[in-house]
């Protein structure tokens, strides 16, 4: 490594020369994509200058956490440094007071709040109750904060989290919609099965309500104004809501108009919830991101709603920085497996995560900022976000392999009634770990989706049980009956006996009288009764029963075994010539990266291994490798320089920046690199040949000291110095 800094007076005349508006009007076109996002409550500054496409602002009250501006000045703030504005609120909770307080109706609303059997109402912060979205609650969100808002000229509104929490139910507002819905007066959800089943219907049904409204009034308010304004949903995963146990409309909603897409807010905060795998309890963060992504993917696929991708270098949690780091990679390659998502928020409250002091080891109390090696790699990783393309390449290992899910998994969690309990989620999980674990991508598929005839399309094998969950609607049953009768093959596990087998609804009403919805979708698949374990024919396909809940895999070691030998028959007996591929890693193929997990509690403990000209992108200082080879346990994210497009053109292959301005002759390459103060940028640039003038200044055109180096084995040239969000230029001559 050598430091230089060399001053070529006509490149920096050339620099010095380029005015502020010309800079403007290059930044408005590099913007015209919404691909990158994050959310902020804060005015812009240097510190947290992200630099992706879009800032979505968060909340509408002024002088947010005693600053000293407007909404409006706020967003106007980002603005003026180039970013596509857009708004979040929560729906489930915010900074609400003047509605609870009286100030916006003259009445007190804090018996709005959940409630829970113990009478104690369920906070979020300080004068800030989880909320039962009543109509009154609703009307207001549109009045003050959806209008202003779109009177702003926001043009994407974001409602996020409708959240009620199953322990909740016993406030007097929802006793009140209770008797309003269903038209008789409210029961107490912890004295029956039933009364359960109703409460979460309920729950989901006032949030559906609430986003709909809301939604439909945003479009319609922002046509008066001239906007086509889009409306998000920012969530957590149904298999995080379901083991956290949270009711939220989720998949329900990607069918009305008024939503465009949703945000899938899995980090490390959700995955590392602890689940059940041969009779172990423990965190498994890759595998349940994996999963959860997985769930966002499918939920939304076939009704063509956007979808971002989130993550988060930190947590809500207070860790240690060593702990973010592993999580963070493991949470960062579980959404790049997933080729067809490309949109992404690259981060929740930066000014956490850049001005937040957590812990420097984790058995010590020393608190410090974020330090320099891992705010680099962040921004390493976050930048090849703003370019990480699309791919029609499949993630390793036998595909077709679906886990069925249904929104009213959320229906089943709390309270508990006749000893029945599926801890952490194991009946779901008891499912997907013995196949996952085994190598095998499994994806999830929602019930609510089987209407769509692309949900089923690639699946091969689709796995379920109604011992957690079940059939929202009759009609899902027919269109299960129609895939299996074309050839697919359906495993059923299951013993039925748990209590809401019996709560009243569609398979025991109306004309209905049986004991279990398995019954009804067993008889559309020309079974008769009693539906004993087994091996059937219908049609093209086949029907497979295991009458075990599935949470008996995973609660005991050594349990999975008939389930997976069961799955592999079936697999290799449907493809005739492809067999179920059992190994112990995922890798994908996006356009120049590679990215690699290797799972541990796998009879394979070998590390995977591969080869060629890579960066390192989970390395702060981006080596070029020729071997990485990564350890059961461990991610890997790569660029691979030999997948390079036009590799006789200069480009910048890695950057803890965001790159502007670029400008290439047959002899030079120049750009402008920005990113937060107080952070070091580090990038590889492929050039023709090693660089013999290198030119590092700012925008005034001083020199910036820098340090660089010449790898003749790939033609890169490294280079780091000190960010700044007005840019550093960078000018190259060979």
């Amino acid at each position: 490594m050598r430091k230089t800094t060399l001053l070529l007076l006509l490149i920096a005349l050339f620099f010095y020369g380029c005015s502020i508006s010309q800079q403007k009007r290059r930044e408005s076109i590099d913007r015209a994509g919404e691909k990158t996002a994050f959310q902020t409550s804060n005015p812009w500054k240097p510190v947290t200058d992200v630099r992706a496409d879009v800032a979505i602002i968060y909340s509408v009250k002024d002088h947010h956490r005693q600053g000293n501006l407007t909404f409006e000045e706020r967003v106007q703030t980002w603005r003026d440094r180039g970013y596509i504005t857009h708004f979040m609120s929560g729906i489930a909770w915010g900074e609400y007071q003047e509605y609870f307080t009286g100030e916006w109706d003259g009445e007190w609303h804090l018996d709005e709040g959940q409630v829970t059997q113990r009478g104690d109402t369920l906070w979020h912060g300080r004068m800030v109750p989880y909320i039962v979205p009543t109509s009154n609650f609703i009307k207001y969100m549109k009045e003050k904060v959806v209008k202003r808002a779109i009177d702003a000229g926001i043009g994407a509104i974001y409602l996020e989290e409708p959240e009620f929490w199953a322990r909740a139910g016993y406030s007097e507002a929802f006793k009140r919609e209770w008797k309003e819905y269903y038209g008789f007066d409210w029961r107490p959800q912890h004295e029956s099965p039933e009364n359960t089943y109703l409460s979460n219907k309920l729950k989901y049904h006032l949030y559906y309500r609430a986003v709909e409204e809301c939604f439909s009034y945003a479009k319609e308010y922002g046509k008066s104004k001239g906007l086509d304004v889009r409306c998000y949903v920012p969530t957590h995963s149904l298999v995080n809501y379901s083991q956290w146990m949270i009711v939220s409309p989720e998949a329900s909603l990607a069918s009305l108009p008024s939503v465009d897409g949703y945000i899938a807010q899995v980090w490390t905060g959700t995955s590392r919830e602890p689940n059940y795998y041969n009779g172990q309890e423990k965190e498994r963060v890759f595998e349940t991101a994996f999963l959860e992504y997985g769930s966002m993917e499918s939920m939304t696929a076939p009704t063509g709603r956007k979808m971002y991708f989130l993550t988060d270098p930190i947590e809500d949690w207070p860790r240690d920085w060593a702990d973010y780091k592993k999580n963070y990679q493991a949470t960062f390659a579980a959404q790049l497996l997933y080729p067809m998502i490309a949109d992404y928020e690259v981060m929740p409250w930066p000014d956490r995560i850049y001005e937040g002091t957590y812990r420097t080891r984790a058995d010590s109390e020393k608190k410090e900022r974020i330090p320099r090696f891992y705010s680099t790699q962040m921004q390493v990783m976050i930048n090849t976000l703003n370019d990480m393309p699309l791919s029609e390449n499949k993630v390793s290992g036998s595909q077709g392999i679906g886990i069925l899910m249904s929104n009213s998994l959320m229906f089943q969690r709390f309270p508990t009634h006749q000893g029945y309990d599926d801890p952490q989620l194991s009946n779901f999980y008891g499912q997907a770990l013995p196949l996952l674990k085994r190598g095998v991508p499994v994806k999830t598929v929602h019930i609510e989706n089987v209407s769509f005839t692309q949900t089923l399309e690639d699946i091969k094998i689709l796995i379920m049980s109604y011992s957690n969950m079940k059939p929202m609607e009759q009609a899902a049953h027919d269109h299960l009956a129609a895939w299996v009768k074309n050839g697919g093959i359906l495993v059923y596990s299951g013993r039925d006996d748990d209590p809401f087998q019996t709560v009243q609804e569609w398979w025991n009403t109306d004309g209905n009288n049986f004991k279990a919805p398995s019954e009804d979708l067993f008889g559309k698949l020309g079974l008769k009764p009693p539906f004993g374990e087994g091996e059937y024919s219908y049609g093209k396909g086949k029907v497979v029963i295991l009458r075990k809940d599935p949470k008996e895999f995973v609660l005991e070691a050594n349990s999975d075994t008939e389930f997976v030998n069961t799955v592999k028959k079936l697999f290799e007996a449907g493809t005739n010539v492809e067999e179920l591929e059992f190994k112990n890693h995922f890798s994908l193929t996006r356009g120049p990266y590679e990215i690699i997990s290797v799972v541990n509690e796998n009879v394979d403990q070998s590390p995977y291994t591969i080869e060629g000209k890579l960066i390192d992108l989970f390395d702060p200082t981006i080596p070029v490798l020729d071997v990485k080879q990564v350890n059961p346990g461990e991610q890997a994210f790569l660029y691979n320089i030999g997948s390079v497009k036009n590799p006789e053109t200069p480009q910048v292959l890695a950057t803890a920046a965001r790159i502007y301005e670029e400008a290439i002759t047959k002899k030079s390459y120049a750009f402008v690199a920005k990113s937060p103060l107080n952070t070091t940028n580090v990038m590889r640039v492929l050039l023709p040949r090693e660089a013999q003038e290198i030119a590092v200044q700012d925008g005034d055109g001083h020199p910036v000291e820098s340090t660089i180096s010449w790898d003749e084995s790939s033609k890169t040239c490294f280079l780091s110095f000190e960010n700044n969000p007005d840019g550093v230029h960078v000018a190259l001559s060979w």
